[in-house]
């Protein structure tokens, strides 16, 4: 993985660890699921091997399980973790992230609309619902945290947590008038990547493209607004612009996810606290390591749920909440909740 010749040795590091680490979770997911075949037989029917693309069988398990699941982890892996990232910067709240400020509820919520009133079947559908419940959900997040001002970061986070839990209510409201929409919500709410295919990663992919491209390009403007927005006004930068691009990414960004994979909590805020602990200041390396870590953390959670109950596997969503609720509040606690408590 190439290096900045002006990044430090622990950022360079980091890149090179977690590139070689990468490729063997990529590894093992290609090798890890239905079906006996291993990461041999695997890749020699990627690399057109005449003898392993004559094994119909093989063609089956790795065009419509593995691969569209692999490619899925990593687009979604980097969606949230990006998303994450650009919401921390936009709010100065080191704990944001869409599972916790109620964007994955809006997206939720939106979806379920689109399931019970419009009949909602394909990837398209569900990225457009999504998308609409995502935006509703950022919009509200953003204009609580404008009106909080300076507030404590952990009073965002429960003005999130509020909103999530009327997103929920509003959406088990409406899931309870109809029992074809339960049934094609319920399994699809837990998080899981095993429905995904090719068709539906290369329709999310281009637009999950178009959102790191806009995150990226924000990325000075939201570095100077760490200073304040009077400084950063003082500077020339368009806040409010600014924070409208963040929106646009974030909501993007997060739809995409969702549309593949369902609503994944945790792993935003996993990525983004990591890639903060490596690089503090500058946002766009803080995105580089965030979409590393976050690819890095879902292929291993994804690759665990298949291990773990085999021959059936857990929903991936359910393992990293199972995991991401203890390590965030150590993470808090490790901060000092009082101090979470005050403004800043």
């Amino acid at each position: 993985m190439p290096t900045d010749p002006t990044m430090p040795a622990l950022q360079k590091a980091t890149l090179i660890a977690g590139g070689g680490l990468l490729l063997v979770l990529l590894t093992l997911s290609l090798a890890t699921g239905a079906g006996v075949y291993g990461a041999d037989a695997v890749f020699g029917y990627l690399l057109g091997q005449p003898e392993y693309l004559a094994d119909d069988k093989l063609a089956m398990v790795v065009d419509t399980l593995r691969l569209p699941r692999t490619l899925a982890a990593l687009v979604v892996g980097a969606s949230l973790a990006i998303a994450a990232s650009l919401l921390q910067s936009a709010t100065r709240n080191p704990l944001a992230e869409p599972g916790l400020l109620g964007v994955n509820a809006g997206a939720v919520l939106g979806l379920v609309i689109g399931l019970i009133y419009f009949g909602v079947e394909s990837t398209r559908g569900y990225l457009l619902w999504s998308g609409a419940g995502a935006l509703l959900g950022n919009l509200l997040v953003l204009g609580v945290g404008l009106m909080l001002g300076q507030a404590s970061p952990l009073k965002l986070i429960l003005a999130g947590v509020a909103l999530g839990a009327i997103f929920g209510g509003l959406a088990n409201f409406l899931l309870l008038s109809t029992r074809v929409a339960l049934e094609q919500f319920r399994f699809w709410n837990l998080g899981s990547l095993s429905a995904s295919s090719l068709d539906a990663v290369g329709t999310v992919s281009p637009l999950a493209v178009l959102g790191l491209v806009l995150a990226t390009l924000l990325c000075r403007q939201l570095t100077l607004m760490q200073m304040g927005d009077s400084q950063a006004r003082a500077l020339g930068i368009h806040t409010g612009w600014v924070r409208l691009g963040v929106l646009a990414a974030s909501t993007l960004l997060t739809a995409c996810a969702i549309s593949l994979a369902g609503p994944i909590g945790f792993l935003g805020f996993l990525a983004a606290y990591c890639a903060r602990r490596i690089e503090p200041v500058a946002l766009l390396r803080q995105l580089l390591f965030s979409t590393l870590f976050g690819m890095l953390f879902l292929l291993a959670a994804d690759v665990l749920s298949r291990w773990l109950l085999q021959p059936y596997e857990l929903p991936v969503g359910t393992l990293l909440a199972a995991l991401g609720a203890p390590a965030l509040i150590a993470i808090v606690l490790r901060g000092g909740f009082r101090s979470l408590l005050t403004v800043r």
